[in-house]
């Protein structure tokens, strides 16, 4: 689960094609972090009823996390919208559509390239520290390591 109480590094409206045999365009109020993508219903300022609808119904919430994303892909640019697709480590592409000047795609792009990074290194330190573990003291001899070229 996205840690919905995280930093905050991008948030509006974009448009989703829903899944459903018409594939209509909904609108979505996203939330970038550091973590992945949240998408929301558009937030209704006019109708407090429907805001307190979606308080009590949080499945609506949709949560795209990076490490089940694979790639932001088939950016194209028609009339005053860029349409690209969010492409899941399952196969599943999301299609996604935003205005030209927001900038969405990238943003989404650069903070899933950061994200994996992250991971890779935390990955080689966690390698790095059980490697180090691998120091067997033998009792008479010196210390032996289990491990080839430990840098």
């Amino acid at each position: 689960m996205l840690d919905s109480s995280g930093k905050v590094l991008k948030e509006g409206l974009m448009e989703k094609r829903s899944d459903g045999l018409l594939q209509l365009w909904k609108k979505k109020h996203c939330v970038l972090t550091e973590e992945g993508l949240l998408l929301h219903p558009p937030k209704q300022h006019d109708n407090p009823h429907q805001q307190q609808q979606q308080v009590k119904e949080p499945g609506k919430i949709k949560e795209l996390h990076f490490s089940n994303m694979k790639t932001v892909d088939c950016v194209e640019r028609k009339g005053k919208y860029v349409y690209f697709t969010v492409v899941m480590s399952e196969g599943k592409e999301i299609d996604f559509r935003c205005p030209q000047d927001e900038g969405w795609n990238a943003e989404i792009t650069l903070q899933m390239v950061q994200y994996k990074n992250r991971q890779a290194i935390l990955a080689v330190r966690s390698t790095r520290q059980k490697q180090q573990l691998l120091v067997v003291q033998l009792p008479g001899h010196k210390s032996i390591r289990n491990s080839q070229n430990v840098v």
